[in-house]
């Protein structure tokens, strides 16, 4: 039997669509360089180890639910054996990376949906595309340690759901194609799962859809597709399209043309003076031109912002201003400048700010246009803003920066994460070490 190569895909448009998903995928990565959770009810928590973002199997069948704040869980943590995790981005995103680059080498057709899945084309007979699943597993599970699903059918809207199938039935073994079931078996899955269990269908949309008497993937695949365009929009049309086998939703290749950049926290404690805050702009203006520098961008309008909490009786306090910036750069030391800046007599004293950002747009390609010597930074000549990046990649995000970014030791206002695991892979102290008896 010949299995379909990614060569083969670049020559023919793909016949199938194939929607690979790691199972848990925050606890699946804690997982890897901890075996001791394999088993363990297990949660990952949001930034400041606020509320729960993703679960394990045992801990969904405790019974909690996704957002569930992590102070109304501690109290029976012990009792229920719960491990609570910080969410540790810098592991999940390598993994991520190592991830979808194995995906890359069963097809040239990749559209990376989400940290956690991706969709591929692929073309061969569904026998063969079972196969090819299982391959895809196998490849993932023994180069990354993850647990992966696959789901194989016409349409991505499908594709979704055939891996929603392969995640609840064992005896498929993590892949599910709908082209090798009986038609009338799909359509009695479709019939038993309600229609917000389909892709694109959330919880408002799902009660407007019962209220039409669609309670089922079933319903919804039997109506008329025009007439709810009329009712909804044209992308409940697709969707009913595509559950029916018309592809609709075109698989996206990854465009390098990205048109913002965002960078954007909350904090673990309120910044509450003008100079604390002046300092995580410095440090977010920074790291944005890292980023660009990576890319190889400039940017020529930068929008910076503060913001309380919603819950504070200064929350209508959300200062947002748009600066032009003189030529397009990623120059950081312009940025640093242009975001400090930017604020400065908007900023209150004493006001607790709880978060802050800066986004650059208008993105374009460096070297794309030639610019005069005049409007051409030194710092860009000298690539500074690649060179912060460099090193914070190598020593951490607090190993260098320019004025105020310059940091001994990290700010109360940083991120809270005081159960995160070891960065493993992205950080040099913290590397796993294996001892051989």
């Amino acid at each position: 039997m010949r299995h379909p190569s990614a060569a083969d895909t670049s020559r023919r448009k793909p016949s199938r669509i194939a929607l690979v998903d790691a199972n848990s995928f925050y606890v699946s990565c804690e997982r890897v360089f901890d075996p001791s959770l394999a088993g363990v009810p297990t949660v990952v928590l949001s930034n400041n180890d606020g509320c729960v973002v993703a679960r394990s199997n045992e801990a969904k069948a405790l019974g909690i639910p996704m957002g569930e704040p992590w102070f109304k869980l501690a109290a029976r943590a012990k009792e229920w054996g719960l491990v609570q995790r910080s969410s540790n981005y810098e592991l999940y995103g390598d993994l991520s990376a190592r991830f979808m680059e194995l995906l890359g080498r069963h097809t040239n057709a990749l559209e990376v949906y989400s940290v956690d899945e991706a969709f591929l084309g692929l073309n061969g007979e569904p026998e063969e595309l079972v196969t090819e699943g299982q391959q895809i597993r196998r490849t993932v599970l023994r180069n990354t340690g993850l647990p992966v699903c696959v789901g194989i059918a016409p349409t991505k809207t499908l594709a979704k759901f055939a891996n929603r199938i392969a995640k609840q039935n064992p005896a498929m073994n993590g892949v599910c194609n709908l082209d090798t079931m009986p038609p009338a078996h799909v359509d009695h899955i479709m019939s038993r799962v309600p229609v917000t269990g389909i892709w694109g269908i959330a919880g408002r949309l799902g009660k407007r859809l019962n209220s039409m008497g669609i309670f089922t993937i079933a319903d919804l695949k039997a109506s008329d597709p025009v007439v709810m365009r009329k009712k909804f929009s044209v992308l409940m049309q697709r969707t009913i399209l595509e559950l029916n086998g018309i592809p609709c939703i075109e698989i996206e290749l990854e465009r390098e043309d990205k048109k913002q950049m965002i960078f954007s926290r909350s904090f673990s404690t309120p910044v509450t003076t003008i100079a604390e805050m002046h300092q995580v702009l410095s440090i977010y203006a920074q790291s944005a031109a890292a980023r660009l520098a990576k890319g190889e961008q400039l940017a020529k309008v930068m929008n910076v912002f503060a913001g309380t909490s919603h819950f504070h009786q200064s929350a209508s306090s959300f200062p947002s201003v748009t600066v032009k910036l003189p030529a397009p750069t990623a120059d950081p030391v312009i940025l640093t400048k242009a975001a400090v800046g930017a604020l400065d007599g908007v900023l209150m004293e004493g006001v607790p700010y709880a978060r802050a950002g800066v986004i650059l747009t208008d993105l374009s390609p460096a070297g794309y246009q030639p610019q005069f010597d005049e409007f051409v930074s030194v710092h860009e000549h000298r690539n500074i803003g690649d060179l912060l990046g460099k090193v914070k990649g190598k020593y951490g995000t607090a190993s260098i920066g320019l004025g105020r970014a310059g940091m001994l030791a990290p700010p109360d206002w940083t991120m809270s994460r005081k159960h995160s695991s070891p960065r493993y892979t992205t950080e040099w102290a913290e590397l796993p070490v294996v001892k051989a008896s």
